[in-house]
């Protein structure tokens, strides 16, 4: 794949200003000097907060939130970061989720679920499970699930195990890993994409069970699933540059059979973790704006596709 002609000199220094902090083999460290150097990446990035939120830390049940309000919210975002299940947290994802909620005027509730290889599968699902079925009884309504990477994965996750009992408006998955076919598609095409590379995701799906899973388990895998109907209205937002850029396609698919509505948008010329060059690509900040157009509009109960 020749990506000096796919990707633009913007992403490029995005590109190489991550590996500066977070190097293509930081997943030959161990998990400790992982996340050191992707907590110094994230900071890195950092861009503040926009004017007129309040922000708080919360704990729901036992899972540590931080609560993001604009003035008079219309509804509430659950957002899980991404982070190959292993590194990230409050901190890493915080202005990106501080300007979701000053650019819909939805509350957004972060969730600092466990991470890996402490906490296996399926802590994380558990802990996003918890996280939704609390705010569903406490705060503004609708109710968005919005996730990045392995967010994505959660938040897809956790509305398939829910679609039956909490009402939600719907899901913006952002480059998800939804658990896709490794051996074709963007998967084969992408394989050695800068941000994220096969290597990479082998590592990460080796690092989230105990033991190799045992036939399909949707609560890792939401592609795995038999059944796709009854979802929440659902938006895959992907990177054209990644070797999860199919899953969106393949996730958006099923759900249209099964009666439910779906879009997906594959981002031209972007690679993963792109939400953090927000502030100095063209491309990354209009992704951005289309997602945060998305999450509002299904806030509203409305759907433009």
């Amino acid at each position: 794949m020749d990506y000096s002609e796919l990707i633009d000199d913007e992403i490029w220094r995005f590109i190489h200003e991550t590996d500066a902090h977070y190097p293509p083999d930081a997943v030959n460290r161990s998990v400790a000097q992982q996340r050191e150097v992707y907590n110094n990446m994230c900071r890195a990035f950092f861009a503040g907060y926009p004017t007129g939120l309040n922000v708080w830390d919360e704990r729901i049940d036992t899972v540590p939130t931080r609560i993001y309000e604009p003035n008079d919210p219309k509804g509430t975002v659950v957002y899980f970061h991404g982070g190959g299940f292993v590194v990230g947290g409050l901190e890493s994802h915080d202005d990106v989720c501080a300007e979701i909620a000053h650019e819909t005027g939805l509350r957004v509730v972060s969730v600092d679920y466990r991470l890996c290889p402490e906490h296996r599968h399926p802590a994380a699902f558990k802990d996003a499970v918890t996280v939704v079925q609390h705010v569903a009884l406490t705060q503004p309504k609708p109710i968005v699930l919005v996730g990045d990477s392995a967010g994505g994965n959660l938040a897809a996750s956790a509305s398939h195990s829910l679609r039956d009992s909490v009402d939600l408006a719907g899901q913006v998955l952002i480059y998800p890993g939804l658990g896709g076919d490794m051996t074709k598609g963007s998967y084969v095409d992408h394989a050695n994409a800068p941000m994220l590379s096969m290597e990479d995701l082998k590592f990460y799906n080796q690092i989230r069970f105990t033991t190799a899973p045992v036939g399909p388990d949707p609560t890792a895998a939401p592609l795995e699933d038999t059944d796709f109907s009854n979802l929440p209205q659902t938006v895959s937002i992907t990177a054209e540059c990644d070797p999860l850029a199919d899953d969106g396609g393949t996730y958006r698919d099923a759900i249209q059979k099964a009666g439910g509505k779906a879009v997906w948008f594959n981002e031209k010329g972007l690679v993963h973790g792109y939400l953090r060059a927000r502030h100095q690509s063209k491309r990354a900040r209009d992704s951005f704006d289309r997602i945060n157009r998305e999450i509002a509009m299904l806030a509203r109960g409305e759907w433009h596709h």
